[in-house]
């Protein structure tokens, strides 16, 4: 029961990798928030479901204040939100760039402007930025999402800085997971998911419970001496 007594929140909690950590960090005795603009695609009493647009920067704030009002207490932030708006430079219109810039790193940015500071003052805690193996390679046709993905890990590395510097063990890490069969994938034709697999050292793409398993350990006090790293969970991807 590493998270015994803990509150975490997860944005893009509803599905996917949000879902894969929500429903472990309650099965390690956490309380969890799971913030998302889609609706819940499973049911766990120890998760509550919040509606939010993490690109609304003062809906974000009422509900920071609404989860703190209620629980008393924030000890895990995990920024998972994420879109994808895949176009080729020279073809890539305003609207893609901006909306994955909004969601992507605003969002990150909009939730954390209360939660970190809230952490320093409630005595610590744990903040993680998913990232993507596309933040550190880069990758053609996602100009707009690799951007945003490397620069999560940057905000991680500022916040680890900035949010500790009074001596108070707030720690923020990111994780960059490789290809990782969520929805997002299962779209994706079964050649090129082949080709993915090829492209790691262990010949396979990666489960949600991988990432979330990463996940539980930085928000554990099992990493109470990470903090401001990037751990990349890709199968040793080789792009």
């Amino acid at each position: 029961m590493r998270l015994e007594g803990k509150v975490a929140v997860i944005t893009g909690g509803a599905r996917g990798l949000g879902q894969a950590m929500a429903e472990l960090f309650v099965s390690e005795g956490a309380k969890v928030v799971a913030l998302d603009m889609g609706e819940m695609t499973y049911q766990n009493d120890s998760v509550e479901f919040i509606k939010l647009n993490v690109t609304d920067s003062q809906h974000c704030e009422s509900v920071f204040n609404e989860i703190v009002e209620k629980y008393g207490r924030i000890d895990v932030l995990v920024n998972n939100a994420g879109i994808t708006r895949d176009a080729m430079t020279r073809k890539m219109t305003d609207e893609q760039w901006d909306l994955v810039i909004d969601v992507n790193l605003k969002g990150v940015f909009n939730l954390t402007r209360h939660i970190g500071p809230y952490m320093e003052a409630q005595g610590g805690g744990s903040i993680i930025n998913i990232s993507s193996v596309v933040g550190t390679y880069g990758n053609i046709g996602q100009a707009n999402y690799a951007a945003t993905k490397g620069a999560v890990v940057s905000l991680a590395k500022t916040w680890a800085k900035e949010f500790a510097r009074k001596g108070v063990p707030v720690r923020v890490n990111a994780i960059a997971p490789g290809y990782t069969m969520t929805d997002i994938l299962k779209t994706v034709p079964q050649d090129l998911l082949d080709k993915f697999a090829a492209m790691t050292m262990l010949g396979r793409l990666g489960q949600p419970h991988e990432i979330a398993s990463v996940a539980l350990f930085l928000a554990s006090d099992d990493a109470s001496y990470v903090t401001g790293q990037c751990i990349a969970v890709d199968g040793g991807m080789r792009l």
